[in-house]
C-alpha cells in the first residue's frame, strides 16, 4: 500500500516571546545548555549545522543568533511606529505573537531534508551527522511556506522564520506579529467573531496550506470532527498523562542535580575570578610602584645626582622587573577574562536550567491535574450512565400524567439521546459550532437557534462553566425543530 504523507500545522497565540523560547528557536545555547537540551531526548548537535532561516525577500542563511526574537520584535514594531500592547504591564495580557509550526509526516520530511543519505536520528552529539548535507528540496519547501505566510499575513509581520533539521522530524517555526492596519488584531485575524468563524478560518487555512504542500506530496489530514473520533481513547490518554508526568518528574530530578552541580561550579568559578582579580590588582599596584621608581631614577640620572653607572644598572634592573610584571599582568588579565566568561556562561546555564525546571514543574502539576481529571471524568461518565439507565427504567412505570411533566426537559433529552447530546456538546466545547449544528440537524434536532447566533467562550470563563454552557446548548440543539421545551 502506498504511504500517504499528511501535512502538519499548528498555530498558537502567545503573549510575547519569552527569552528561553527565543534561545530554543535560535539554538542560542551554551555547551551545558545543549547537554540539558539533549537530555530531553529531542536534539542532535551533529545536525545543528543544517538548521537555517529565511528572511525578507526569501533569503536563506544560517540562523542569526546576534539578536534575540524579543529584540527583533521590538525593532520591527519601532520601525513601524507600533506599540507593543503588553509593554509596561506587570503581566502580559494580549496575544501579540502568532507562533506557527509547519511540518508533515516524519518519513516525508526526512526525505525532503536528507534524501537518501544515511542519518543517525537518535539524540546526542552524533559525529556521523557532521558530514550530512541539507537537500535543496527542504529549502524549496520552506521557501514555499515562507511565501505562503508572507502573502497571507504580510511579509513585514514575519519576525523569525527558522527551519530545524536537528530534531526527530524537520519542521518550521514561524514567529508572526498578528498586525492588521497598523494594530495588533489576533482575534480578528485568527479567531473571528465567534467559534463558528474560528472553525471556518482554521479549516480554510488548512485547505490553503494543502494547496501549497500538494507539489511536495503532503496532503491535508481529515478533521477529527468529521471522523467523530478522539485523538486517543480515554484510558490511553490517561496512561499517556501518567507517563508524561513520570517522565517530567524524572527530568525534574535530573535538573535538580544539574542545579546542585552548577552551584558548586559557580562557587569555584567565583573564587577563581576573585583570586585572579586580586592578583591583577596587586600586579597593577606593583607596576605602578616600579614605574614611580623608574621615573625617579631617570630624574636622578638627568640631574647627575650620584654615580651614573650605578644608577643606570638600577634602572635597567627595574625596567626588566617591570617587563616581568607586565608579562605576568597580561597573563593574569587573560585568565581573568576567560574566568569571567566561564562564570557568565555558568550563570546563563543556571538561568536556563532554572527556567526549564520551573516550566517542567508547572507542566508536571498540569499533567497530574489532568490525570486526576481524567479519572474523575470516567467516574462522572459511569454515574451519568447509571442515572440515565435508572431514569429510563423508572419512566417506563410512571403514569402518563406524571410523564408529561418531563416532556421537553433537559433530563428527557439527555436520557433519550445521551450519546448524541454529548457528541454535540463536545463539538461545541472544541469550537466547531458549524459541525455541531450540522450534526444536530442530521439527528432531527434544530431547536437551538440559527447558525448565526452569537456563541463563544468568554475570556473570563473557566473550563467547568464553559462545559456546562456547551451541554445546555447541545441539549437545546438536539430538540426537534420548533420545540420550545417545557414552560416553567
Amino acid at each position: 500500500m502506498e504511504r500517504i504523507a499528511k501535512q502538519v500545522l499548528n498555530v498558537r497565540g502567545r503573549k510575547g516571546c519569552a527569552a528561553a523560547l527565543s534561545r530554543e528557536y535560535q539554538r542560542n545555547w551554551s555547551d551545558r545548555a545543549w547537554q540539558v537540551a539533549i537530555a530531553k531526548g529531542n536534539y542532535d548537535l551533529g545536525r545543528q549545522h543544517l538548521n537555517f532561516q529565511i528572511s525578507k525577500g526569501g533569503k536563506i542563511a544560517p540562523i542569526d543568533k546576534s539578536k534575540s526574537i524579543p529584540q527583533l520584535m521590538a525593532e520591527n514594531l519601532a520601525a513601524r511606529g507600533i506599540k507593543d500592547k503588553n509593554e509596561g504591564l506587570a503581566e502580559p495580557r494580549f496575544r501579540t505573537v502568532a507562533d506557527f509550526i509547519f511540518s508533515g509526516s516524519q518519513w516525508k520530511m526526512r526525505e525532503l531534508a536528507f534524501g537518501e543519505q544515511k542519518v543517525v536520528f537518535k539524540p546526542g552529539d552524533n559525529k556521523e551527522n557532521y558530514a550530512v548535507k541539507r537537500m535543496p528540496e527542504i529549502e524549496q519547501w520552506a521557501t514555499d511556506i515562507y511565501n505562503f505566510v508572507a502573502g497571507k499575513y504580510g511579509e513585514e509581520n514575519i519576525v523569525a522564520f527558522y527551519v530545524h533539521l536537528d530534531e526527530t522530524s524537520p519542521h518550521i517555526h514561524c514567529v508572526l506579529l498578528p498586525i492588521k492596519d497598523g494594530k495588533f488584531a489576533f482575534k480578528e485575524i485568527f479567531a473571528g467573531a465567534n467559534n463558528r468563524e474560528y472553525s471556518q478560518r482554521t479549516s480554510k487555512l488548512h485547505d490553503e496550506l494543502a494547496m501549497v504542500n500538494e507539489p511536495w506530496g503532503l496532503v491535508r489530514g481529515t478533521s477529527q470532527t468529521e471522523t467523530r473520533q478522539r485523538h486517543r481513547p480515554t484510558e490511553e490518554y490517561r496512561k499517556h498523562l501518567s507517563e508524561e508526568c513520570s517522565s517530567k518528574e524524572e527530568e525534574l530530578e535530573n535538573l535538580n542535580k544539574a542545579v546542585s552541580d552548577l552551584r558548586v561550579e559557580i562557587a569555584l568559578a567565583e573564587r577563581r575570578v576573585k583570586g585572579l582579580s586580586s592578583m591583577v590588582e596587586h600586579l597593577e599596584e606593583e607596576k605602578h610602584q616600579k614605574m614611580l621608581e623608574i621615573d625617579k631614577l631617570k630624574m636622578q640620572i638627568a640631574n647627575k645626582e650620584g654615580d651614573s653607572s650605578i644608577l643606570s644598572q638600577k634602572l635597567e634592573k627595574l625596567q626588566n622587573e617591570l617587563a616581568s610584571v607586565d608579562e605576568k599582568l597580561a597573563d593574569k588579565k587573560d585568565k581573568l577574562a576567560v574566568a569571567d566568561r566561564q562564570l557568565d556562561e555558568l550563570n546563563k546555564d543556571m538561568e536556563f536550567v532554572k527556567e526549564r525546571t520551573e516550566t517542567l514543574r508547572q507542566d508536571a502539576m498540569q499533567f497530574s491535574r489532568e490525570a486526576q481529571t481524567g479519572a474523575g471524568t470516567l467516574i462522572k461518565t459511569a454515574m451519568l450512565e447509571s442515572m440515565v439507565t435508572d431514569y429510563r427504567s423508572k419512566m417506563a412505570s410512571l403514569p402518563p400524567e406524571i410523564k408529561v411533566a418531563f416532556d421537553g426537559s433537559p433530563l428527557e433529552t439527555i436520557a433519550e439521546h445521551t450519546a448524541e447530546v454529548l457528541h454535540c456538546a463536545t463539538l461545541l466545547y472544541l469550537g466547531y459550532i458549524d459541525q455541531a449544528t450540522t450534526f444536530a440537524e442530521g439527528q432531527g434536532g434544530g431547536g437551538g437557534g440559527s447558525n448565526d447566533m452569537k456563541w463563544g467562550r468568554n475570556d473570563d470563563e473557566d473550563d467547568r462553566r464553559w462545559a456546562h454552557r456547551c451541554l445546555a446548548m447541545a441539549n437545546r440543539m438536539m430538540r426537534p425543530k420548533g420545540s420550545k421545551g417545557r414552560k416553567r
